[in-house]
Formats: structure tokens, C-alpha cells, sequence
């Protein structure tokens, strides 16, 4: 469905009228302290929400066996979400055009120590053009835009003419399991849609990621006869910097990719947990580190936690300790491959038309070295998935923030695609 000039100027000026609305549900959605396995309120209010504007309703749990079972699934570990994911349903009356389905996660990072913030974390703050708080832009500015991009077709009195599943998940920040299970559910549609907050581009490709933990076991002295006991935090160390040398040879092979073409470093190993040890002076009996890597598109992600493994394992056994103590590698996350989209497709060139009727430039396209949920959609799907959303500072950091001229100017991108993709029918 083309949409008129008549059409599109009134779609865009009812998210324009709906924009105070979506800062004010924006800002309740912030206020839920939604960090992993604390999402039930969150899928509550949003269940009851959708089920309020008219969709018809979907809850169901994870399924670990399914999941456990699927190559593009993780593993569970004791921190692993148990809230429910939310999927509304919109139906047409009579199915003409496309389907299509929304998603966003509403899981959010650690927040850190709060007196490091300048805004509350869960405030919803407001300065200037910027809306502050833990997942104000990653990413609960764009399930706002979910939301409100169809609000504002049915404040014209339209509705898509296709049918649409606007998906709320979990795990996105841990795992990808969430978005697994709906694909193992059953959802699909003609495209996928995900405003992460990816600076008002369209992602083209994103890496894959791998977490997994690291154990050393050490032997525990005095450290007055430190000499005769194993440090396991110093092996730990040790350990680390093999690690490293993965990921330079990893990066070293870039120009085999081209989709990360101009990307000094696209392959980043963080170190993101270390503990270890009992008693200040007592030489440490162990230590337990968490990894999380990226991998190229098209790699498989068994295969490369298998390479580390073998290099871990090689080093180990160089290592006066380590070689009779061997670490243990636990994969406790991401089991994730990576993903291109690739050019071409219907779906990418509306999506332009509808960035360039919102913003008055063209779209533009990147890559990513973050995890994304697109890869579900892309890979498992095959589905044209278009990750797009808002400008953003400070993701995962201190003051994280969405900007509010940039979230207006998306959601009206998005409601002008879904009406040209979906097509539309009165109420």
C-alpha cells in the first residue's frame, strides 16, 4: 500500500499529538526495576496494557528443554529469567496486507552504585531533550514506540490491515532465550521490526556473542609461606591474558569479513565478573571470571567456544599450576551466531521511505558489535528484521539516556512503515 501525501502527513501528526502520552508511558516504564529475573511487574502491566488497547493476548514461560535443544538456544544458569514473555496479537478484519511483528525486551543491565548517577536510575527524569534512567533508551523508549506507533493509526481510525505481533520479551541482556521461545512457539510474520536504540540507523549486520565463566582452583596457605601455596587469582590472571591472545588473532582476521569493513577492532573479550578467594591473608584457593566475546556472522557459536577452549586448555598446560590444575569453562549465556541483513528486500526500501518521510534524510546503515534479538528473526525466521531505533548516550553506563526529539521522529518512521507494509483498514 503506498500511502498518500495526505496519509502520511496525518499519521505523523498524531504521534506528534500521542507524544506526550508516550513520554509520560515511557517514563512508567522506566520506573519498574526490571534487571534480570525482576521482569514479572514489567510483563504484567504490559500484558494487562495491550489486552486494554484491544489485542488479543499471549503469556507463556520458557521452555529449557526446547530451548536447551535449539542451536540457537543458551544454556540456563541459576540467574537465568523465569518471567513470563507477552505477545499481543492484533488481527484485521481482512487480512490484505503483510504481517509483521514489533518486539522489544524490557530486562535492563545492573544499575551500578547509585551515587554514581546524577539522575535516578528509575526516575524518568527530564532534562532538556533527554529522558534519563536504566533502559530509557535500551530499551524501553522503543517498546514505547511499539506501543504508540499504533496508537497513533488508531487515533486517525485505522488499524493495520494485516496481522501484527507485538512481542515483550526477557533475557535479551543474558542470553536471547526470550525471543528463542517465541520463534519456538510458532511466531513468525513477513518482517520483524526492533527499535533498539541504534542512532536512527538500520543495523545491516550484527555480531555473534558467547558468555561463559572461567574457574582456577588454587592451594590456600599463609601468605607468610606464600611461596609454597598457588595463587589461583594470580593463574586467573594468567588465564586472562591467553584469552587475550583469541581475541587478537580473532580481530586479526577481520578482512575476511567484509560486513565489519572499516572496524579497526570489531571482536571485544570483556572481562565483566572476577571473584575469588576467602580471607585477605590467605592465598587465594580460587577464582571465578565471566567472559563475554563477539563472533563474525556466519561463524558457529559452538565451534568458536570449542576454539577457546583448545587455547585455554594449550596454555594451561605450559603453566606450572594451571597445567595441574586445569580451568574449567562453563558456557552460562549467549550461544549466539551473528547475522546480516542482507540488501535488497522490500521491507528495507519502506522502511527508507518512511525514514526519509520522518527525519528528511536518507537511511542509513551500520554494523553492530552488540548482541542483538534480530539474529533470531534473521537466522531461525529468515525474515527481513530491521533493527532501528533512537539516539542514545550511555547505554549500560551511568545516566544512560534517550533523546526525545530523536524517539518522536522514530516512532513516526515506524507508524508510516507499518501502515505502507501492513496496509490499512478503518476501525
Amino acid at each position: 500500500m503506498t500511502l498518500t501525501p495526505e496519509l502520511r502527513a496525518a499519521i505523523v501528526q498524531s504521534v506528534e499529538d500521542g507524544f506526550t502520552d508516550q513520554i509520560a508511558y515511557l517514563q512508567k516504564l522506566v520506573a519498574f526495576r526490571s534487571q534480570r529475573a525482576e521482569e514479572f511487574p514489567i510483563q504484567d502491566f504490559l500484558f494487562t496494557d495491550l489486552r486494554d488497547r484491544g489485542m488479543v493476548m499471549d503469556r507463556f514461560a520458557m521452555n529449557e528443554a526446547e530451548l536447551a535443544a535449539h542451536e540457537g538456544g543458551a544454556p540456563f544458569s541459576a540467574g537465568h529469567s523465569r518471567a513470563p514473555i507477552v505477545v499481543g496479537i492484533h488481527h484485521p478484519r481482512t487480512e490484505k496486507g503483510r504481517s509483521l511483528i514489533l518486539q522489544h525486551h524490557v530486562d535492563v543491565v545492573p544499575v551500578g552504585p547509585a551515587d554514581m548517577w546524577e539522575h535516578d536510575p528509575y526516575g524518568g527524569e527530564i532534562e532538556g531533550d533527554w529522558l534519563y534512567g536504566r533502559g530509557a533508551a535500551d530499551m524501553k523508549a522503543g517498546a514505547s514506540a511499539n506501543v504508540f506507533a499504533l496508537a497513533a493509526l488508531k487515533r486517525i481510525g485505522l488499524q493495520p490491515a494485516a496481522t501484527v505481533y507485538l512481542q515483550s520479551v526477557v533475557e535479551e541482556e543474558s542470553t536471547g532465550n526470550g525471543a528463542m521461545q517465541t520463534f519456538l512457539r510458532g511466531y513468525t510474520a513477513d518482517a520483524a521490526l526492533i527499535p533498539e536504540p541504534e542512532y536512527e540507523m538500520l543495523v545491516r549486520a550484527g555480531l555473534g556473542v558467547l558468555w561463559f565463566s572461567v574457574e582456577v582452583r588454587g592451594f590456600p596457605t599463609h601468605v607468610r609461606e606464600m611461596g609454597a601455596g598457588a595463587n589461583a587469582i594470580d593463574a586467573a590472571y594468567r588465564l586472562i591474558g591467553a584469552l587475550r591472545e583469541v581475541e587478537a588473532r580473532w580481530n586479526a582476521e577481520r578482512d575476511d569479513h567484509p560486513e565489519v569493513a572499516g572496524t579497526d577492532h570489531p571482536i571485544n573479550l570483556n572481562i565483566g565478573r572476577i571473584e575469588g578467594g576467602d580471607w585477605g591473608s590467605s592465598v587465594p584457593a580460587w577464582c571465578r571470571f565471566q567472559v563475554r566475546v563477539a563472533i563474525y556472522p556466519g561463524q558457529k557459536a559452538k565451534e568458536k567456544f570449542q576454539e577457546i577452549v583448545d587455547h585455554a586448555m594449550a596454555f594451561a598446560r605450559t603453566d606450572a599450576f594451571l597445567s595441574q590444575n586445569p580451568p574449567v569453562l562453563t558456557q552460562n549465556g549467549f550461544n549466539a551466531e551473528g547475522y546480516i541483513l542482507e540488501p535488497g528486500s522490500e521491507a528495507e526500501a519502506l522502511l527508507g521511505r518512511a525514514h526519509e518521510a520522518a527525519f528528511g534524510t536518507p537511511l542509513e546503515t551500520f554494523m553492530t558489535p552488540a548482541y542483538l534479538d534480530a539474529r533470531v528473526y534473521a537466522l531461525y525466521n529468515r525474515i527481513p528484521t530491521l533493527c532501528y531505533g533512537p539516539k542514545s548516550r550511555a547505554i549500560h553506563g551511568f545516566d544512560e539516556a534517550v533523546s526525545l526529539t530523536s524517539l518522536k521522529k522514530i516512532t513516526q518512521s515506524m507508524a508510516l512503515f507499518i501502515a505502507e507494509w501492513c496496509g490499512t483498514e478503518s476501525l
